[in-house]
């Protein structure tokens, strides 16, 4: 089968066009046939390479994928070939204490599609049938890729920082496939979203999504906030820029506030003032994917169209490179997705 596959870390050229083994899958497991793979930052990391971390390499990427089930094993129940499906990204063995318990990503096996175990981009991918969600006929298989990472990892990030109807949330970086998600979630749950952005197009994109107030971060949007607050600070910061942002958000966040975080784009150390989380009573929140439950919950969100996937371009797959400098040049309004039928 055709597929891309990364065989050591750099750039763009590192994603290389070659020929694989079709899967074998085994008995609880379905084959797929991509129609569409999401790009996430996890697939930029995977070919680009994180210092101190080692990925399995080679790896085809792709961690949110959709597509066609064309074989189905003899335990794969419930599930037939043609049948229309996403992909979960995220799989531990369903036995393990914290599977069991509901916290599956939790478990020390627990992998993600295209990071530990080969990806969507691909002519053909195999998956566990637990893994599977149904694509209803609504929906094209450039959205429902789109949608299980961010959507995941935003409602569960919402969900760990308890946010509520009324709750004040300031939500950095709008144009990501994680907060164009998360404005969508938080509304649902009846915040107050502050979104910012970089330039006036993505903020205008965000207001349509649900975002209340809006605030360039090229300015003082330390003191933009404040001016919005009246100086009172927010309930939550919902993060995943880090160290760019981190010394702001700690001064705009109320005593009692929570600070959540998946992820630091602009480097991994801050300087924490202890003083402050303990005087303030700030509650810092890590969160990464997250519970199979939630990914149900929030797929039953998207498919009743209460939230909608944010899709900014579609590229050809055999395009692949240039679809990761396009998401690497911060241009992008949502997510971008490959077209894994055009080779």
């Amino acid at each position: 089968m055709k597929a891309v596959i990364v065989r050591e870390h750099g750039g763009v050229e590192k994603l290389l066009f070659e020929e694989a083994d079709k899967p074998r899958i085994k008995a609880d497991e379905v084959l797929v046939a991509v129609k569409a793979a999401g790009i996430n930052h996890l697939d930029l990391w995977v070919r680009k390479g994180v210092p101190g971390h080692k990925f399995p390499l080679p790896m085809i990427p792709g961690t949110d994928v959709a597509g066609d089930i064309v074989e189905a094993g003899p335990l794969a129940t419930g599930f037939k070939a043609g049948d229309r499906v996403a992909v979960m990204p995220g799989f531990a063995d369903p036995l393990t204490e914290h599977s069991l318990s509901g916290q599956d990503q939790l478990s020390r096996d627990y992998g993600i599609f295209g990071e530990t175990r080969n990806g969507g981009c691909a002519e053909f991918m195999d998956a566990p049938a637990r893994n599977l969600m149904r694509l209803p006929p609504h929906m094209s298989y450039s959205d429902a890729a789109a949608c299980p990472l961010v959507f995941l990892t935003a409602w569960t990030m919402l969900k760990k920082a308890g946010v509520k109807a009324n709750d004040l949330v300031l939500m950095h970086a709008a144009g990501s496939g994680v907060t164009s998600a998360g404005i969508q979630l938080a509304k649902l749950l009846g915040a107050t979203v502050i979104a910012t952005a970089g330039s006036e197009e993505k903020l205008e994109k965000a207001r349509k999504l649900g975002a209340d107030f809006l605030v360039n971060y090229r300015q003082d949007w330390v003191e933009e906030v404040k001016k919005l607050t009246s100086k009172g600070g927010v309930d939550v910061i919902f993060d995943h820029v880090g160290p760019d942002t981190f010394d702001g958000d700690m001064k705009l966040i109320k005593w009692g506030g929570r600070y959540v975080t998946c992820g630091s784009t602009t480097g991994g150390e801050v300087k924490l003032n202890l003083r402050a989380l303990f005087f303030k009573r700030i509650s810092l929140i890590g969160s990464t994917m997250g519970p199979k439950a939630d990914q149900i919950e929030v797929w039953k969100l998207l498919t009743s169209g209460k939230v909608r996937p944010v899709v900014d371009r579609v590229f050809a797959i055999r395009d692949i490179r240039e679809a990761h400098s396009y998401v690497e040049s911060r241009r992008a309004f949502g997510k971008v997705v490959l077209d894994a039928t055009q080779w």
